[in-house]
Formats: C-alpha cells, structure tokens, sequence
C-alpha cells in the first residue's frame, strides 16, 4: 500500500510517499480502508523527531474510512463507515484502528468531515468536561479559537452545558468564525490585552476554565484572567515551555488547579473510554447539526508537504484534511 513516511526527522522535505505492507490486525481490532485522514501538531512533533509517540514507522493517529477486515471479538462488520483514533498509520490506504475506539459516522457526514472529528473533538471534550469539570453558567476562555481544537471546544462548551465562552485569536477572520460557532466574546490578541478584556466581561472576577494552548509566554496574562478557584487546563506550548522567576505562591494566592495533559500518549484503554462517552453524549449532535466539523482545506495524500506547511503556518480555521482514496 502506499503510505506517508519520514526519511529522517527534520522539515517537510523529510515527508515522503512509499511503499508499505498491508497492516495485520489482532483480536479486539478492526482494518480500514482510508478514505481521509487529517493532520494534528502531534505528526508534525513526531516527523521532527522530538517525542516518542512515532512506533509505528507511518504518521497520521486519525482517520475516516470502511471497515475492510473486522478481528475477532469485534462486533463491527466490514462495510460500516467508521472513524476514529489509530496508534500510528493514517497517513495511508489501509490503517488499524482498535474496535472500542471506532465510532460510527452519522449518515448526513462525508468521510472528510468525519476525519475532521476524532483528536480534536476528543482532546476538546476531555479538557473541557473530564479534566476542566465545566459546568453550566460557568465561563471558559478557551486559546487558538480558530484552532482545530479550538473551534470544537467552542462549539461542546456551548452546546453541552451552555456555558458562556471566550476566546482569543489573532484575526478579524478567525474570530468572526468563533462567533459564528456561538463564542461570546472574542479578543484579538494581537492588538487588545486579553486579560484586560477578560476581567471587564467578568466584572473583574476572572472565568472558570481556560483551556491554554500557548504555555509560557500567556502564564502571567492567564493567571491574571482566572477566577479564584479556577481551573487551567495546559495542552499546548505554542508560547514555549520555559518560565523564569516562577512563584508558586502566585498560583496557591488564587488557589488554581492547574493540569497538564497529552492526549495520544494515553493508554489505550483511557483512549477506548473518552471514545466512548464522547459518542454517548456528544456524537448524535452531528447528527443533528448542533454540532459541525471544522475543515480549513483538503489535501490530496501526494501533497503532505504542503499539507504540514499549512499547519506549521497557523492560518488554519479548523482541520487540515488529507483525501486517502485519490492516490
């Protein structure tokens, strides 16, 4: 089959199309046939060589596509259009996805759209609800509004428990987008103190949540704009991973929970629950359209490098997705 590789860790030049054997699936998985998968930061950290997450010799960790091959003690047959997370391996025709991470796609989605949901919607919904514990009336700021995760935190925040949502990003475009997914507030970081506008839509109290992509470069703004008692959910270092000068009774004076999370170097059985509440309670909003996937653009497999150049770039609104079944 043909496959996305890397030569050696480094840039996009080291991403390249070849020829892999089939995948053999076990007990417990199923075999897809690839018909979109889509780009996460996490490919882009694997192919620079800079985590351990890159078992599998194949990038890509979701994928939307037909069950070719179902494993014993599965109860998915073949024919069923599933997505969902794969250790490894989306970047290809054929990929293994464990059966108790598949999700059915709803009927009114594409397999580009339903590519568009697994990491995201899933790191979207454990920070928010399973790590964040957000709960009705309460108020999140949620970074990287126009982000993949981003916009799908949006979208649970307001539709699962209605809380009140703010959001910062770094253009008219990308937060004109988060209030059209129901945002209530978004700040230009780029131009306007985001803590400032935090605390007056607040009456100076701080929000609940915040969910913080961005890491060192926002850990003064973000602990002016929490609230006492607040959570902070870290799952990104856009802004870099270092502090100097930290005081930790900065963080005890307001008596934050502040938690640092990873989605795929989760275990494969914490990976099976999240997939599994998450269909529970938020899947069938897909289906009726309370909740939509996010796609920024669609790229042919062949064109993985431009692809990851698009990411790398942070102009995305949504998912970058890559159409499998057009090799």
């Amino acid at each position: 089959m043909k496959a996305i590789t890397v030569k050696e860790p480094g840039g996009v030049e080291q991403l390249q199309m070849s020829e892999q054997p089939d995948p053999k699936i076990k007990s417990g998985e199923l075999l897809i046939k690839v018909k979109a998968a889509a780009i996460n930061r996490t490919d882009i950290i694997s192919r620079m060589g800079q985590s351990g997450y890159l078992n599998n010799p194949i990038l890509g960790i979701e994928v939307a596509g037909i069950v070719e091959e179902s494993g014993s003690g599965t109860t998915i047959e073949a024919g069923t259009r599933v997505t969902g997370l794969v250790n490894g391996g989306g970047y290809a025709e054929y990929a293994v996805m464990p059966a108790d991470r598949a999700m059915l796609i709803p009927d009114n989605l594409s397999f580009q759209e339903a590519a568009a949901i697994p990491e995201v919607f899933l790191t979207a919904f454990q920070t928010l609800f399973w790590l964040g514990e957000l709960q009705k009336d309460e108020t999140v700021l949620i970074h990287a509004g126009g982000s993949g995760v981003g916009t799908a935190a949006i979208q649970l925040a307001k539709q699962l428990v209605d809380a009140k949502v703010i959001t910062t990003a770094g253009s008219k475009k990308k937060l004109d987008f988060c209030q059209s997914l129901g945002a209530d507030l978004g700040i230009n970081y780029k131009k306007q103190s985001f803590e400032e506008e935090v605390l007056q839509a607040t009456d100076n109290q701080g929000v609940e949540l915040i969910l913080d992509f961005i890491g060192a470069s926002y850990y003064k703004k973000n602990l002016a704009s929490l609230k006492i008692d607040g959570r902070w959910i870290l799952i990104g270092l856009l802004g870099g991973s270092q502090l100097e000068k930290f005081n930790l009774m900065e963080l005890m004076a307001k008596r934050v929970q502040l938690k640092g999370t990873l989605l795929t170097p989760r275990t494969d059985q914490y990976k099976a629950d999240l997939t599994r509440d998450f269909a529970q309670r938020a899947l069938p909003l897909f289906e009726q359209n309370k909740l939509k996937p996010v796609i920024d653009q669609v790229y042919l497999l062949q064109d993985i490098q431009k692809a990851h150049t698009r990411m790398e770039s942070n102009q995305n609104i949504g998912k970058i997705i890559l159409k499998v079944d057009e090799i």
